[in-house]
């Protein structure tokens, strides 16, 4: 790759429908621009992995009226992503799509309310570490439960995942705040990933130090805040040894109906290391790890060695990702023959119905 200006070189801060804001900041000036990509951009795209995404550096030419041309995006260090349903189109297939660049660690939000969830803590992991990022819990909304129901969620993490940083948070007394301040550092990024409601931006707000995103109001029957971030944006927090802060850079993102893990192997392989070691001792090589004798796994699931929710949550983050694997020849084929099985097996009925 030639040599970037880096008179030239910019972040992209926020992602617009067919648009996005990027920011300079050289030591001849800085700025924000709208910026676009080209048309040669657009038609050499393959997939929407081509395409910019907040968290990248990219190679921008400036243009009148703070407009700029985005023509090159530069490599990415780190990405997390995901699949998602084309929900425009009926029967929409999965595409990929970056949720954002150049990450150093991806804050997994959850309330203490009806989100908590660990299993859902390991889709997030599996996307975060599969493109290198390091992740973190947030637990948020703990004053909606007594300090010993915390105590004993906090303990169910700690098992599940003993080499997670985690931060318990409350916006309504502060709790956390400082602690979740002090873990930013300079010049890092950090991801804010979770459902709607679950307090990502009003997290942010208390960050910054005044009320940048709107977060909505609060509902009563729900006790989860009605989700307002419609796209994902960057912010810049404020740096003051003084007043302890740090500085650094976070990202908003919009909640999330679903994660998919896509083809993360190798996300799923580092969370799940324990079950990956186990498998080398398995009877068979090509072990599925559900009804096999002589499988270690099952094994050590039966022993109470590995939780059986999360050797479950294991079997189905692999099925999901081998399943994406596949080829949409394959996919087509699959999804031909089992509609051959259910045109057959209706038939079937219906000829049972005559006999009888």
């Amino acid at each position: 790759m030639k040599d970037i200006n880096f008179e030239n070189k910019a972040r992209v801060i926020a992602e617009y429908k067919g648009a996005y804001k990027v920011k300079k900041n050289s030591p001849a000036g800085g700025g924000e621009f709208l910026a676009r990509v080209t048309g040669k951009q657009m038609f050499d795209a393959s997939s929407r992995e081509d395409y910019p995404a907040v968290g990248d550096w990219v190679v921008i030419d400036e243009l009148p009226e703070e407009q700029a041309v985005i023509r090159e995006i530069l490599p990415r260090k780190t990405v997390i992503k995901k699949t998602h349903k084309d929900r425009s189109r009926i029967g929409g297939k999965n595409e990929m799509q970056i949720i954002a660049a150049n990450i150093d660690v991806a804050f997994v939000v959850q309330s203490v309310g009806r989100d908590y969830n660990l299993n859902r803590f390991e889709r997030y992991f599996t996307i975060a570490q599969d493109g290198g990022v390091k992740p973190a819990i947030i637990l948020n909304k703990t004053d909606l439960i007594s300090k010993e129901e915390l105590e004993v969620r906090l303990e169910e993490i700690k098992q599940r995942f003993p080499d997670v940083d985690v931060i318990a948070t409350s916006m309504l007394n502060d709790e956390g705040l400082r602690e979740l301040k002090n873990y930013i550092e300079k010049d890092k990024t950090y991801c804010f990933l979770g459902s709607s409601g679950v307090g990502k931006s009003s997290l942010i707000n208390k960050l910054l130090g005044k009320n940048l995103i709107n977060t909505g109001d609060i509902s009563l029957y729900s006790e989860r805040g009605k989700h307002i971030t419609t796209g994902r944006q960057m912010y810049f927090l404020p740096a003051s040894p003084a007043g302890g802060e740090n500085g650094g850079v976070v990202i908003d993102n919009p909640g999330m109906r679903e994660v998919g893990v896509a083809d993360a192997v190798e996300g799923i392989n580092s969370l799940f290391d324990e079950i990956i070691v186990l498998a080398e001792k398995c009877k068979y090589k090509d072990c599925t790890h559900v009804r096999e004798a002589g499988c270690a796994v099952l094994g050590a699931v039966e022993s109470g060695k590995i939780d059986r929710s999360r050797h479950q949550n294991y079997l189905n983050l692999k099925k999901e990702s081998e399943y994406y694997k596949m080829s949409e020849t394959e996919k087509k084929e699959k999804e031909k023959n089992f509609g051959k099985f259910i045109k057959k097996a209706k038939k079937s009925l219906k000829d049972y119905g005559h006999k009888n």
